[in-house]
């Protein structure tokens, strides 16, 4: 805790209530730092400031704390749906974060009379009128799936401007994953069919569909419609292979599979979605959490991922551990989405089997980022030993701009665990000379540091002149940093960067050595 803020403190966790609500953190400044949810308010809170906390992550958030404020609410389930709002308005720095960038991707059948469109996209319902089929985890789980519904039943996937203007057929025609609905090649009562068979292969029906195949087949083959039946029977085989590698699903059902494990300091949560008894792939989240308790941790999981990020959620959540405050958990996420959600840890058979993998996931996805980290730990004990002093985070900064205007100063973040991508800062520089990129830096790092803690070392690209402005700064708002300038060698080659110290000394690494393969990774970033 800040020494200055402690009286305050102490004064605020000397009054608190013993009632459930949420709490809100800030710092210095009036910024939200973080929101959380307590059974007991004065418990939960007064835990931040006891001495046997370890964690970097809360010494961090606790180091920076100025005020406390609490709401207080009727019951958990109102905390929880509560604290999530806050999470979602204000997005505090300390809180988990897991939308990255996108929305999960759906397959959808578009509403589009006589002829509906197969397509796929990002957040359900929120572009396109239509029925939605998944979440997908990835773009190319969806793209295979269009493919195949494509070559079984000819479903257009275009858009429908191109659609409206077409006089002849394209080349999905040709390589017959169409049908050509556009120029009238097949009647809407036949194509509503391939439709309604796409929608029935969506939702896992593909056993009643097999037996529909085989009688059409075989009615074409007693009408000597020879070249229709060939194309049904290749229609059933490509159905069969399609079924083959479907395997595993055994049975249908709905649930979403959630495995958590640590290993070397290192998180995952393995998430694996189920629809109709159908794999439809995972995704590994390294979530930073402000806890060591894998329980309470999976439980912070389950609430941000369905609250902030997902669109949908099966009734049935399948864990590899007991979450905390299931039955809370449980009641906050039926009311938000209105309908009846469990959450259970304990299953057999075909659910103990979708367990299993998403527990083998996790512990390869942890393998890998290990492998990465320790790699990652090595780089900066290296750098330490250059430097002479310990380094954990590194803040670099540099200049961009287009022909000399729209001048834009980059800030970007690495600690022992990578890039710190949420504390990564822009800032669109105004009133200067255009192309002064002396004058832009030193407008950028101001704005950055008048508030920002600095970190352990700061990275100024440029070399020697804008390590200078970056020390002409720094002695104007009293703060004394750790800076090393970096200036590309000839040719700009990597591997011939110089590095400038404060005291006018500079250096140039060997090619192969990990300390400068840090800085280029920074610098690159």
């Amino acid at each position: 805790m800040n020494e200055n803020a402690r009286p305050h403190i102490e004064k605020i966790l000397a009054h608190m209530t013993t009632l459930p609500g949420v709490y809100r953190m800030y710092g210095k400044d009036g910024e939200l730092l973080y929101v959380g949810k307590a059974k007991n308010l004065k418990n939960r809170v007064s835990s931040y400031f006891v001495k046997t906390i370890d964690h970097p992550k809360t010494q961090a958030l606790v180091a920076r704390i100025y005020d406390i404020q609490t709401l207080i609410v009727r019951s958990e389930t109102e905390a929880l749906l509560l604290e999530q709002n806050l999470i979602k308005l204000h997005r505090p720095p300390y809180n988990i974060m897991l939308r990255d960038d996108k929305s999960y991707i759906y397959i959808f059948v578009s509403a589009d009379k006589p002829y509906p469109r197969l397509a796929s996209g990002r957040g359900k319902g929120k572009h396109q009128v239509g029925k939605f089929f998944g979440p997908y985890p990835s773009a190319y789980n969806a793209r295979d799936t269009l493919v195949i519904l494509q070559k079984l039943f000819n479903v257009r996937s275009c858009e429908n401007s191109f659609f409206a203007n077409r006089t002849r057929p394209c080349l999905q025609y040709q390589i017959k994953r169409c049908s050509a609905p556009c120029v009238g090649f097949i009647s809407p009562e036949d194509y509503k069919e391939d439709v309604d068979n796409s929608i029935r292969f969506l939702r896992g029906d593909t056993r009643e569909l097999n037996q529909e195949l085989i009688a059409k087949m075989e009615a074409a083959a007693e009408n000597l419609e020879f070249e229709k039946a060939v194309f049904f029977r290749d229609r059933m085989a490509l159905l069969r292979d399609v079924q083959a590698q479907q395997a595993i699903y055994k049975v249908k059902g709905e649930a979403d599979i959630l495995a958590i494990a640590s290993q070397a300091g290192v998180t995952c949560v393995q998430i694996m979605h189920v629809r109709n008894g159908k794999m439809l792939g995972g995704k590994g989240y390294f979530p930073d959490m402000l806890s060591d308790d894998l329980g309470q941790m999976l439980a912070d999981f389950i609430a941000n991922f369905y609250f902030q990020v997902a669109d949908e959620i099966p009734t049935e959540l399948i864990v590899n551990i007991e979450v905390a405050d299931r039955k809370e958990l449980e009641a906050a996420l039926s009311q938000h989405f209105d309908k009846k959600i469990q959450i259970k840890s304990r299953v057999r058979e075909t659910r103990a089997e979708w367990l299993e993998l998403a527990e083998m996931n996790v512990q390869n996805a942890i393998q890998g980022r290990l492998a990465n980290h320790f790699e990652l730990n090595e780089r900066f004990h290296q750098l330490e030993q250059v430097v002479g002093r310990p380094v954990d985070r590194i803040e670099c900064f540099d200049i961009s701009h287009t022909m000399g205007e729209d001048t834009v100063a980059s800030c970007v973040v690495f600690d022992s665990g990578g890039a710190r991508k949420r504390d990564y800062r822009q800032f669109s520089i105004h009133d200067i000379t255009e192309g002064d990129d002396y004058a832009a830096m030193r407008q950028a790092l101001t704005r950055r540091y008048k508030k920002a803690m600095l970190p352990d070392l700061l990275l100024i690209d440029g070399g020697k002149g804008q390590l200078h402005m970056a020390m002409e700064v720094m002695q104007e708002l009293g703060l004394d940093a750790f800076m090393i300038g970096v200036s590309k060698g000839e040719g700009r080659r990597p591997g011939l960067e110089t590095l400038h110290f404060t005291d006018g000394s500079k250096i140039q690494l060997p090619e192969d050595h990990k300390a400068l393969h840090l800085i280029q990774q920074v610098r690159d970033e």
